[in-house]
């Protein structure tokens, strides 16, 4: 395997500009295409999908597909009016106006109020449109659902453009009136919009910090910018992968900022390790020359050299290291949601990315750099500069800050572990009381035009509000309605609305004792729905229908997900190292950092803590399908690092030091690089949690978390304090895996 990236090496070694001209093509294109839609076609903002999580062949699924096929209602937009008084003579007499030039509008085919009823606002019809406080109303204006979907956008932003007109008008009648317009289709575009947001401010945020980290890591601007030239490709050419998925499969619009997260941070990760490797091998190059110079040409066979050493060491690490996170993402495609078999497809698009410029766009610009990346910066005759980034840039040194810190980890390895354990033990704890759940636009953040929408008819209208639980039943109106009654008496439920008769199907709509549409009250309504016989088929939807489907589709799928993940960790670590013993250690200290990450992830957003400075608000559990993308995502960065590290041990090993030894100086040749990688990933993340996306929050946080955790606690000193307690036992196989491990041992 060595051979192969050694030939990789030798190939870029010899085509440095070639390559680096390919990939600004290639990164300039793809970002064209999918954010500018240079190409005629839409951008991939424009072709991400939103809505609720759902399970292909669930009852709630059914449900959705019967409602959709019996509703002969087009798109609808509402204006929800305060500061009028719906019974003023006044306020009458300036409505027919606005209903007039809504009418007008091409496409509406109905507008209603509860002052264009026979009797206005005292018909008894109109109190569902009627605030609470009598001092608001209603305006819904319906279109044909037969318009093409070009005709349905005008005719939206027209009926849009004349409802947020509408408070103006009103106002010599109703000097206070001030109005929200809103609607599915308008949620979607604010959901659209701020994922689009979203993504610029955690690229701002993450970028330039990333940068800067970068240059106190490698001591200057130059060595710095090689990995963010990798994150940059990887983002331009990500996109544009994503955009192509979007033609094959749904894209939920969050997937957009999860995975250029993911991308940003795996590029700079593995661009860390080979700038690391490649400075650490033309030092060496130049040291056994004498030192002579730093300012030979690039043709002088050093930097040649270099490059292929480099790519034959980092770039087969990077490499398995790769695998092994794309295999973790992989897992979630075993799972029926679509959603999350998206996000999977997605991510381990971008894993491939992230390595192809890790192998061939920062090899490029390390070989066109050459021997001037072993030069001093002249950022250290900057006054405190020298001193600072003595101790944060990579050195050559084989004993440092982590050769001591393992030294003294080893003289007391119990102690440490037994420190280690207990504190990730603790952080896990809120663990038990974690609340799974699928929200709705409640995700949208406060002070989102739509959430304030949505807030102020369930607050002011609860009667238009649709139902929260809604049954789907297969027979008449009369045995629905009997039906309805038994539904009434369950515990929990608040009221039944009156069944609607739809063809041969009967709708009922059922409100649980509680505000929260996906709480823990709706969905013990759910399931109390679903364990009724009525005598005919039924179907149960809503959020906390969904909630449950997608819940229980999860705990069918998850051992599948696990036995995959944990059989191909195994197998590559047994292949890399030769042991049975550290795959099932890795797979151990793994699952003790996820538990800690996850434990922070519940105090923080389901319990609320902090949620101000977070700027967030608690919707009382964490979204079912972001522990799922955690765990994925955060067990594939662990084992990212769990490789940066053991391949440096392995290494050392195989050349004749003892264990103990070996795993001192593994982690100084390589503590630096895990380190400074998991500081630079955990601001990519943060930077994203800067965003107000709730999802989004939730994931860069809870990755923020898992990185800080895996790279301290563990990697730095779990990981040492358990491989010294085992000793030789570390490299422990039965005989007949030991063999098959002299065959097919992935090696340099």
């Amino acid at each position: 395997m060595a051979a192969v990236f050694a030939r990789l090496g030798r190939i870029i070694g010899r085509h440095p500009r070639v390559t680096v001209i390919v990939w600004l093509a290639v990164a300039v294109a793809g970002y064209g295409i999918a954010v500018l839609g240079v190409h005629g076609g839409q951008s991939v903002f424009d072709r991400v999908t939103s809505g609720a999580p759902a399970v292909p062949g669930s009852q709630s699924a059914q449900a959705d597909a019967l409602l959709d096929q019996l509703d002969q209602s087009g798109e609808s937009l509402t204006l929800v009016l305060s500061g009028v008084d719906p019974s003023s003579a006044a306020v009458a007499a300036a409505m027919p106006a606005v209903r007039q030039d809504l009418a007008a509008v091409p496409g509406v085919v109905s507008v209603v109020d509860p002052l264009a009823l026979p009797g206005g606002a005292t018909n008894p019809a109109a109190a569902p449109l009627i605030a609470r406080d009598g001092h608001g109303f209603l305006v819904v204006v319906g279109l044909d659902p037969k318009l093409a979907k070009d005709a349905q956008t005008a005719a939206l932003d027209s009926v849009h453009a004349v409802l947020q007109g509408a408070p103006a008008r009103l106002q010599e009648a109703a000097p206070g009136a001030s109005g929200i317009v809103g609607g599915s289709s308008l949620i979607v575009s604010d959901i659209h919009g701020q994922v689009e947001k979203d993504l610029r401010t955690g690229e701002a945020v993450a970028l330039p910090i990333a940068l800067i980290a970068m240059v106190f890591v490698f001591g200057g601007f130059l060595t710095a910018g090689m990995p963010m030239g990798g994150a940059l490709a990887s983002i331009g050419v990500g996109l544009a992968v994503l955009l192509g998925l979007t033609y094959v499969m749904n894209i939920d619009a969050s997937t957009l900022n999860v995975i250029t997260a993911l991308g940003i941070g795996l590029s700079i990760d593995y661009g860390l390790l080979v700038v690391s490797r490649f400075r650490e091998e033309i030092h060496r190059l130049i040291d056994a020359d004498g030192g002579a110079g730093t300012r030979r040409r690039r043709g002088d066979g050093t930097v040649a050299t270099a490059i292929e050493r480099t790519l034959a060491t980092a770039g087969r690490t990077v490499s398995f290291s790769a695998v092994i996170v794309a295999i973790s993402l992989a897992g979630l495609f075993v799972f029926q949601p679509p959603i999350l078999r998206a996000i999977s497809a997605s991510s381990v698009a971008i894993v491939v990315v992230a390595l192809a410029t890790a192998l061939t766009l920062v090899p490029a610009l390390l070989v066109l750099a050459g021997r001037r990346l072993a030069r001093p910066s002249p950022l250290l005759r900057v006054p405190g500069l020298r001193r600072v980034m003595a101790h944060t840039s990579d050195v050559q040194s084989s004993e440092g800050f982590f050769s001591r810190l393992t030294a003294r980890v080893q003289r007391r390895p119990w102690l440490v572990i037994a420190g280690c354990v207990l504190v990730l033990g603790l952080i896990a704890l809120p663990v038990r009381h974690l609340e799974l759940r699928n929200s709705g636009a409640e995700l949208l953040p406060a002070g989102s035009s739509q959430r304030a929408f949505i807030d102020e008819i369930a607050a002011d209208y609860p009667a238009a509000q649709t139902a929260p639980v809604t049954v789907v039943a297969q027979t008449s109106l009369e045995s629905a309605t009997a039906f309805a009654a038994k539904l009434a008496d369950l515990p929990q439920v608040a009221s039944v609305d009156p069944p609607r008769a739809a063809g041969s199907y009967v709708t009922i709509g059922v409100r649980p004792d509680s505000a929260d549409a996906g709480g823990k009250v709706a969905r013990s309504v759910v399931s109390q729905i679903r364990g009724q016989d009525p005598g005919f088929p039924t179907w149960v939807t809503g959020q906390a229908a969904h909630s449950v489907d997608f819940m229980a589709s999860l705990a069918e799928r998850v051992w599948w997900a696990v036995g995959i993940i944990a059989v191909a960790t195994l197998v590559l670590l047994f292949l890399m190292t030769g042991s049975v013993v550290i795959p099932v250690k890795a797979l151990l200290t793994n699952a003790l950092s996820l538990a800690a990450a996850i434990g922070v992830l519940v105090w923080v957003f389901q319990d609320g803590h902090v949620s101000g400075l977070l700027g967030f608000i608690p919707v009382g559990g964490i979204e079912s399908y972001v522990i799922a993308i955690v765990i994925a995502f955060a067990f594939g960065l662990a084992m990212d690092y769990e490789v940066f590290l053991l391949s440096r041990v392995k290494e050392l090993h195989d050349e004749g030091h003892s264990t103990d030894e070996a795993v001192r100086l593994g982690l100084q040749r390589s503590g630096r690089v895990i380190t400074s990688a998991a500081a630079i990933i955990i601001v990519v993340f943060a930077g994203f949690v800067a965003g107000r996306l709730l999802i989004i929050k939730e994931v860069g946080f809870a990755l923020a978390v898992a990185v800080f955790v895996d790279a301290t606690l563990v990697r730095c000193l779990l990981v040492p304090a358990t491989m010294t307690v085992l000793g030789k036992w570390n490299w422990w196989a039965p005989k007949p895996l030991k063999r098959l491990y002299e065959k097919a041992a992935i090696t340099h």
